[in-house]
């Protein structure tokens, strides 16, 4: 069984986007420094005449206007994904101003390898994995929603109009009532499942993004995987990864909102600044209520932020002075969330596991079918020989299309076959009397309705059996990795160096902390040398007849 540590931080990381060509033109100033191998952010500060010494944060990892998205995903969010995968809940979440790049962080330019986001990076990840692993099943599912004006719309329901509701459950926690949920089973399924919720999400242009999300957004993926453990028994775990793209956070005379947009973006700042309130409580040591139930936002992230998930938090900002503030609001809002602690656990064998409910009721068609073809072979081993119906006890019809045994393909033609040579045999029999000839045509006519429908029964239910078998994956079997042994080997070198580069980052920011407190130990050892010196002194004046009054 997998063990996690008792608990764990928030993972948080900034990426700073490049200047653009507004900010250019209008002569704005890159105040924003990153030092990608230190993991620092410092934010040059500007006020009147005198500048302020520059603020300087430091985090798990900064991304500067040079990171590439397979980097991003390498280094910061496969190995979530993949303890996803191992049944662990994990959220990553893009937070920052309107206009920074949490978009093509979280999804990119998907018709680019290049450029595609932490979305469809993370599609590919989970169907790749899937199709290399062995003696496991796999059950992938997915669900869209967004959060509009603190109402919950389902963004693949018909019925845009509906709002949801939040309820809790003691076992699983906050759900989405009624939210639908989608199989998939590659990634081209799960991709259209986000397509069509992208085209119903609300986007509005501000001043700040012509395309600007107006909405929190929140592509939820189950993934559900058995195994026969070590006691024999079938064990299932279910880890669940939120992707959630927030709304930008900016000030409200920035962006030119009126009337609608207005209303929008104070609804937007309100639960945004809810969550900065959560992240504080939970941060703080002192609060003994953390207000999750201040927005809906809050609420669907619960588990994510001092819960059972392991979270990435990414910042996204801007690097021109126009927007320094907002830079520093995002960096502090990101600076408290690295301090949250979360207790991961794996999901194992919860009750509500759709896989098995797939494996039970399969396993019962499976039965079904099973009865009906030992029933049909006692029958076919004791079949008499003969074209006369009228002493044949022959029930037909009981077998399935696709049965292993070789001539089991062929039963329902040849009994029908059968049926039709006795049918004409009786009407050409001139020894029998109209009446009985006619009861015997009625009980053959019969005999071959009953095969008709038996036999549309047994291809009824192992189509049933074999379309919920579709759904449940099997590395190698209905999953086919496109993969080559090369890009296999490129996968694992990627994976190795985005280690070397997070062990070394800790190691830098291991040895400047020293360096740091070996300073500040020097500057007190230099403050108290000096008191020591001034205070001699003064001794040396009472002794020598002063009548200073010294106080240590």
């Amino acid at each position: 069984m997998l063990k996690s540590k008792s608990s764990e931080t928030v993972k948080v990381v900034v990426r700073c986007r490049p200047m653009n060509s507004k900010e250019i033109a209008s002569g704005f100033e890159k105040v924003v420094d990153v030092d990608v191998k230190l993991g620092q952010i410092s934010v040059k500060i500007q006020k009147g005449a005198s500048n302020e010494l520059p603020k300087t944060f430091t985090f798990d990892a900064v991304y500067d206007c040079n990171s590439k998205q397979v980097e991003l995903y390498d280094e910061t969010f496969r190995p979530l994904v993949d303890s996803v995968l191992q049944g662990f809940n994990g959220t990553i979440f893009a937070y920052g101003q309107t206009g920074t790049g949490k978009t093509y962080t979280m999804e990119g330019i998907r018709n680019d390898p290049e450029k595609r986001g932490v979305i469809p990076n993370s599609f590919e990840h989970i169907f790749t994995h899937i199709s290399r692993s062995q003696n496991q099943q796999y059950l992938v599912r997915a669900s869209y929603l967004e959060i509009y004006q603190e109402e919950i719309r389902d963004l693949l329901s018909k019925d845009q109009s509906k709002r949801l509701e939040l309820k809790e459950r003691p076992d699983t926690g906050i759900y989405v009532k009624d939210l639908s949920s989608f199989v998939t089973k590659s990634v081209k399924e799960i991709e259209h499942v986000m397509n069509v919720g992208n085209q119903n999400r609300s986007v509005g242009a501000t001043n700040m993004n012509e395309h600007s999300s107006r909405s929190h957004a929140i592509f939820m993926i189950t993934i559900e995987c058995s195994e026969v453990g070590l006691d024999g028994e079938n064990h299932i775990r279910v880890g669940k990864l939120n992707l959630v793209d927030l709304a930008g956070s900016e000030r409200q005379a920035k962006t030119g909102a009126q009337g609608e947009r207005l209303k929008e973006a104070t609804k937007i700042n309100l639960s945004l600044s809810a969550l900065g309130n959560v992240i504080s409580a939970l941060v703080d040591g002192r609060s003994t209520h953390i207000p999750y139930r201040d927005s809906k936002l809050t609420r669907l992230l619960q588990d994510s932020l001092g819960g059972n998930a392991k979270t990435v938090m990414v910042a996204n900002l801007g690097p021109a002075s126009y927007n320094v503030e907002e830079s520093l609001t995002t960096l502090r809002y990101a600076n408290r969330a690295k301090n949250i602690k979360n207790k991961p656990r794996v999901n194992e064998d919860p009750k509500d596991a759709l896989l098995r409910e797939f494996q039970e009721e399969i396993a019962r068609l499976k039965a079904q079918l099973e009865k009906r073809v030992v029933g049909k072979r006692h029958r076919r081993g004791r079949r008499r020989p003969g074209v006369d119906g009228a002493g044949d006890d022959d029930e037909d019809g009981d077998s399935f299309e696709g049965e292993e045994d070789g001539d089991d393909k062929d039963y329902w033609r040849e009994q029908q076959e059968k049926l039709e040579t006795e049918k004409r045999a009786i009407i050409e029999d001139h020894s029998l009397v109209a009446d009985e000839k006619q009861k015997l045509v009625r009980e053959k006519e019969k005999k071959m309705d009953d095969l008709r429908r038996e036999k549309e029964a047994m291809e009824m239910l192992t189509a049933k059996v074999k379309a919920m078998e579709s759904k449940l994956l099997v590395g190698g079997k209905n999953i086919v990795d496109h993969t080559n042994e090369q890009q296999k080997i490129l996968e694992q070198k990627r994976q190795e160096i985005a280690e070397q580069k997070r062990r070394e980052r800790e190691m830098q920011q291991e040895v400047d902390n020293r360096d740091e407190e070996t300073l500040e130990l020097k500057e007190t050892y230099s403050s108290l040398q000096q008191e020591v010196d001034i205070k001699t002194k003064k001794l040396k004046k009472v002794n020598s007849g002063g009548n200073l009054d010294v106080t240590f």
